[in-house]
């Protein structure tokens, strides 16, 4: 899912320092093989924005509408599963027939698979698959759409064996230190259930955000005060992953119905399990975001963006969606400030603690 249009799952990532003046000509060095070089190893490069086999990297491909924005290419033949057993099949019955055994060895249909993989795998067409990468200069952040580990796990690989240098992940932890100076691994764990102490439970800095966040638009009138910003209204929405470490169901999914006004919402926060996952809609003025925030490395899936009336021509169309982008991540990070604010006083988060267990405690349930 690209940056150009519906909605948007990325994470952001931190750009320690300047891009460097020929950062196309690094990327460019790194273009993509041809697919025609595909055989049964798979390749990956980059390539221009534009789609999956925008290549060679130039000045023309590498920007647009003022930005860096480059992909991944990750390119493949497969076998489906269903194919490769059969015709493995076929050949281990014909050599069956042909020899006159009763069955074979490991080693022959080890033998057999590895030749049916050689005669089909050059008969595959070529799987495609991008990561999307956009550069906000004013920001100093990069926009990705490595949403899984092993994408970030590439994309990472890949990034700084051209630029020479890594980007950094916008983890919760790292963006409290940049932003904070706070070490969120020094802070102590915080039970949010009345029946358990803050010892019994497991500590996720993102999952104390999160719950926060849910807790704030229920009981504070769904609105936070931000500093130079004014009133920010948050909204909570189903589906709803609790997590804790522990004995017991690790994880608890609530799909269906109404998820947060749920007898099962309520015994999971007093079982002491905090939000891993919702849809998350921040409002400001007007304007407004919604998305799926993982809140253990702060991965944004299907961001819509606000909606605009006014028709423009796609450079500028491309322009005010990044724009919109950096606005929501601003927003976000401002709330997190307002977060860690009160999470590094102690004083103020264990009162602010005492009321989340009461809203906990207090909770009525639509069954």
């Amino acid at each position: 899912m690209s940056f150009e249009s519906g909605s948007i799952s990325f994470r952001a990532f931190f750009v320690p320092r300047d891009m460097p003046e020929n950062v196309v000509a690094q990327f460019a060095e790194h273009t993509a093989p041809a697919i025609s070089h595909l055989n049964e190893e798979p390749i990956q490069g980059w390539v221009g924005g534009r789609h999956l086999l925008d290549r060679p990297v130039s000045e023309e491909n590498a920007y647009y509408a003022g930005h860096l924005r480059l992909t991944l290419l990750q390119a493949e033949r497969k076998i489906p599963p269903a194919l490769l057993k059969a015709e493995q099949t076929m050949e281990e019955l014909a050599q069956l027939q042909a020899t006159g055994k009763e069955f074979l060895n490991r080693k022959e249909k080890s033998e057999i698979r590895q030749q049916v993989v050689e005669r089909l795998l050059p008969q595959m067409p070529p799987q495609l698959k991008g990561i999307h990468l956009v550069h906000s200069p004013a920001e100093r952040m990069v926009y990705a759409t490595a949403i899984s580990e092993k994408q970030l796990d590439a994309f990472q690989i890949h990034v700084a064996r051209t630029l020479g240098f890594a980007l950094i992940p916008a983890l919760p932890s790292d963006i409290a230190l940049r932003r904070k100076k706070l070490d969120v691994e020094e802070l102590p764990p915080s039970s949010f259930s009345p029946d358990l102490e803050d010892r019994q439970v497991s500590y996720v800095i993102g999952e104390d955000f999160l719950t926060w966040l849910w807790y704030m638009s229920e009981m504070e009138r769904g609105a936070i005060v931000v500093e130079d910003l004014g009133e920010v209204s948050i909204l909570i929405e189903g589906p709803l992953t609790f997590h804790m470490e522990g004995d017991g169901a690790h994880l608890t999914v609530l799909r269906k119905g109404e998820p947060l006004v749920s007898a099962e919402a309520k015994t999971a926060l007093r079982a002491g399990k905090k939000l891993k996952q919702a849809r998350l809609n921040i409002v400001q003025g007007e304007e407004s975001w919604a998305c799926t925030l993982d809140a253990d490395q702060f991965v944004f899936r299907g961001l819509k963006l606000p909606e605009r009336e006014e028709k423009l021509d796609p450079h500028s169309r491309f322009q005010g969606r990044i724009r919109d982008v950096d606005r929501f991540l601003n927003l976000f990070f401002r709330l997190y400030d307002e977060f860690l604010a009160r999470r590094s006083r102690r004083e103020e988060w264990e009162d602010e603690v005492r009321r989340i267990r009461r809203w906990v405690s207090d909770r009525r349930s639509a069954h």
